[in-house]
């Protein structure tokens, strides 16, 4: 009896302390309370802390616009102008309710352009990115957030991806700022503070898909100007490929070496480029309102830009308001359908309906696989990209219902702005400052939802994941 006691003791001495480190105590009074309120609502998987992280951005980013100092004029902004410009900046969207040069201060400016580059690196992977600066490492717990966010094909690499996603950031943005501010000091005359600002906040804000520019008209002062749309619609279309897409690049030239995610998504893009450039042409050629009042090349030159900046930027060198109805729906589905997977862009990804194409050529042919450049498609996929796109497809068609009861602007009209805010495009036809204040929540929602996804989002709401102990016997219903 007295053996076992003091074996007791000992293992009882040996474990408590590591029991201790592994489970401490709650303190005493209100410092454990609040320590209980903290592990209650701390993220329990990498979806959730994402979500949570760019909850926490907005919620500062709001906080800092509405500072007086944030805007021009006597007070501040006001909770919802401040709320709905931060979720547009952070979310890389580009949706506005103000007027971006007239209505904010200089620090505002910046402010935008911080919540912008924060959100299009992500929030995740830039709290990593600074901890590989100053700390020179990683926790795990930082590795698997980070890799979450950037889609690393494991932890071991996120360090590399995170420092080489800062390399080709800091690239292409110095690049495109000090040419935007070479043609606005040659072609404008700008003085050199002023060129070199316009040039670097709009080299940002085409990078990272914003949208966001320091003209009342976008950039339609600039629409004959190859010297400046040219080089935005270049960066557009980088910050668009998606990382994964940019590093696969930088190592393959042949495309026969290409995985199927990178052939998708340049095959996929080349495509829509084209076609979009085409329809948009065609469809405004014409109308004296948009491209019909432009030289021929100039036409050419505008429809080319706006096929690029309408699937994910944002940006427009002519008036949107003032296009077709027909030409608003080709611009939703380019919209709709967005650009490459962990990137800057947004929408369902050149991926997801590249993937659903294929699936449906399969199911006309009568094949039983889904076949993609000689490599066969995982059933799990199948199942996520239609997941993705009945979740997409079911938000944006509640939410053009909502806005349409909530205002009296046309279903054409609505229905562009909710695909530009959930895709975080940022293109509009002018209603978005007109809308009521509960509609500009909706679009809130959208910009929120949009940029983080369908699939990621669902994931951080499910408090838990149960797995089946069972199944049940299998029956077909009649399809069609």
């Amino acid at each position: 009896m007295l053996f076992r006691t003091r074996l007791a003791r000992r293992v009882r001495a040996a474990v408590d302390p590591v029991a201790a480190r592994l489970f401490p105590a709650r303190p005493p009074g209100p410092a454990g309370r609040l320590d209980g309120v903290v592990r209650r609502f701390r993220p329990s998987s990498p979806a959730q802390a994402i979500v949570t992280g760019f909850f926490v951005a907005i919620a500062v980013g709001t906080g800092v616009l509405m500072l007086p100092v944030a805007k021009e004029g006597p007070g501040g902004a006001s909770l919802l102008d401040a709320l709905f410009t931060a979720t547009s900046s952070v979310c890389v969207t580009g949706l506005i309710t103000v007027d971006t040069p007239t209505y904010w201060t200089p620090f505002g400016h910046v402010v935008i352009l911080v919540l912008i580059q924060l959100g299009g690196f992500g929030v995740m992977a830039f709290g990593a990115l600074v901890g590989v600066l100053l700390a020179g490492r990683l926790g795990l717990r930082s590795r698997i957030l980070a890799a979450a966010e950037t889609k690393s094909s494991g932890f071991g690499d996120v360090r590399s991806v995170l420092v080489g996603v800062l390399k080709i950031s800091v690239a292409v943005e110095a690049l495109l700022a000090l040419a935007l501010a070479a043609r606005f000091m040659a072609g404008y005359g700008y003085p050199p503070g002023r060129a070199l600002w316009h040039g670097v906040f709009h080299a940002v804000s085409s990078f990272n898909n914003a949208g966001f520019a320091l003209y009342t008209d976008s950039l339609m002062g600039f629409v004959g100007d190859p010297w400046v749309c040219l080089p935005i619609a270049l960066a557009v279309i980088i910050g668009g490929l998606g990382f994964p897409v940019l590093f696969e690049l930088r190592r393959r030239y042949r495309p026969i070496h290409w995985s199927m995610n990178t052939k998708l998504v340049v095959f996929g893009s080349a495509v829509l480029l084209v076609g979009g450039t085409v329809f948009i042409t065609a469809l405004e050629w014409a109308n004296p309102a948009t491209l019909g009042a432009l030289p021929p090349g100039e036409r050419i030159l505008a429809g080319f830009f706006q096929s690029v900046v309408t699937r994910t930027a944002g940006f427009n060198s002519v008036d949107v308001g003032q296009m077709s109805p027909v030409s608003w729906m080709g611009m939703d589905i380019l919209m709709f359908i967005g650009g490459g997977p962990a990137g800057t862009a947004g929408g369902l990804k050149i991926t997801t309906f590249a993937v659903l194409y294929f699936i449906l050529l399969t199911e006309v042919r009568g094949g039983v696989a889904v076949n993609i450049f000689g490599k066969r498609l995982s059933r799990a996929v199948h199942r996520q990209a239609i997941t993705v796109v009945l979740l997409s497809v079911a938000l944006v068609t509640a939410a053009t219902m909502a806005l349409m009861l909530l205002s009296d602007f046309g279903q054409e009209r609505i229905l562009f702005e909710v695909v530009s805010a959930f895709a975080t495009v940022g293109m509009s036809t002018g209603i978005t400052a007109g809308l009521p204040p509960a509609g500009q929540v909706i679009l809130i929602v959208l910009m929120f939802v949009g940029r983080l996804g369908p699939v990621t989002l669902a994931s951080a709401l499910a408090l838990r994941q149960r797995a089946p102990l069972y199944e049940l016997p299998k029956e077909r219903p009649l399809i069609g």
